[in-house]
């Protein structure tokens, strides 16, 4: 067995870890930074490591990338309220989601259309549990009413979703190609 192949866990889980240090800092992106890929790495999280210690690490890095940027970078803490502790279900939502959708691992539109379709529920819930605790539990929103809510939510949701699934289906596609030539065969199921 090669080293890749032995490590191949760690490396797995370092890459996903450097992508979300690299993308925390802004959740729509920006002229100079990414969007935010925390939902697509513990989704990809889900899919390629196996254990709940991925998931444990990532909530992990996640706090202190948030704890790092609020003391040492001058980022605004306008997100950290008593939701703040919702995030543990989103993330957990997308990771059992890449759980589940790992079995659909074949280079085809069948496998392909499960996962998109799993990913997109589970980004659609994770939103609802972040943003919807966020909205009633930070104190930020008191004579928010349900209209004003879908308003306000409406211009966010499709770049919460549409950052996840680019980088998700990015790097489910490039990996299955990369292990259908690393096994020697390319072929393109319909």
């Amino acid at each position: 067995m090669n080293w890749i192949q032995h490590n191949k866990q760690y490396l797995t889980i370092s890459a996903l870890a450097t992508l979300m240090a690299l993308t925390r800092s802004d959740h729509f992106g920006s002229a100079i930074t990414l969007p935010d890929a925390s939902l697509a790495v513990f989704y990809l999280a889900g899919i390629f490591t196996c254990g709940i210690a991925s998931l444990a690490v990532l909530l992990t890095e996640a706090a202190l990338l948030d704890y790092i940027a609020i003391t040492h970078w001058q980022v605004n803490d306008y997100c950290i309220s008593p939701a703040y502790v919702f995030l543990i279900p989103t993330y957990a939502v997308m990771f059992f989601t890449g759980r589940w959708s790992a079995k659909y691992s074949a280079l085809d539109v069948h496998d392909l259309s499960r996962q998109f379709a799993y990913l997109l529920v589970a980004a659609s819930i994770a939103f609802w549990i972040s943003n919807g605790s966020f909205y009633l539990l930070s104190g930020k929103f008191p004579d928010l009413s349900v209209v004003q809510y879908v308003e306000r939510i409406a211009k966010y949701f499709p770049a919460y979703i549409s950052s996840t699934l680019i980088y998700s289906l990015t790097v489910l596609i490039v990996s299955k190609l990369i292990q259908m030539v690393y096994i020697g065969k390319v072929e393109f199921n319909s």
